[in-house]
């Protein structure tokens, strides 16, 4: 199995709501999921996790940034990629906290155009109710664990 280093962004803003992607995959391996999830992906080849935090960040938000800070998460999951590849990922998630976002498609790559339906944000309750997918699963618990969000208990 391949192995997939990656970095994903929990980007939360000033009140306390997280930023969360909508995939809507229409063909290929993943054809008929649909699923919410957070900005990130895969480590470029001789890049760290920070390094990409920070560029797939800038890629899929249009924020820059110098500095992801520390790893508040980390998540080894196997799925199927787009391509129908299964992968072993590595994930590390950082924390970006933000004022506000005006989220910039500009840089999106031609797959993140056909799959990206919409983005929004996420208050501790939406992702309790949430209708549809989202990953990871125990995403309410990693912003417990970070500090943003109070325990649901």
């Amino acid at each position: 199995m391949r192995q997939r280093p990656s970095s994903r962004l929990l980007v939360v803003n000033a009140q306390g709501r997280l930023l969360l992607f909508r995939f809507v995959h229409r063909t290929g391996a993943l054809a008929g999921s649909i699923f919410w999830a957070p900005p990130g992906g895969g480590l470029d080849a001789g890049e760290s996790f920070e390094q990409a935090a920070c560029r797939e960040l800038l890629e899929e938000t249009g924020l820059r940034i110098a500095d992801p800070g520390p790893q508040v998460a980390r998540r080894i999951v196997t799925f199927t990629m787009p391509d129908g590849i299964a992968v072993k990922a590595d994930e590390r998630y950082f924390l970006i906290r933000v004022a506000t976002l005006e989220v910039s498609s500009a840089l999106w790559t031609a797959e993140e155009r056909a799959v990206v339906a919409e983005h929004a944000w996420w208050s501790q309750a939406d992702l309790a109710r949430a209708a549809e997918q989202v990953w990871p699963d125990d995403m309410a618990g990693m912003l417990v664990e970070a500090g943003v969000w109070g325990s649901s208990r």
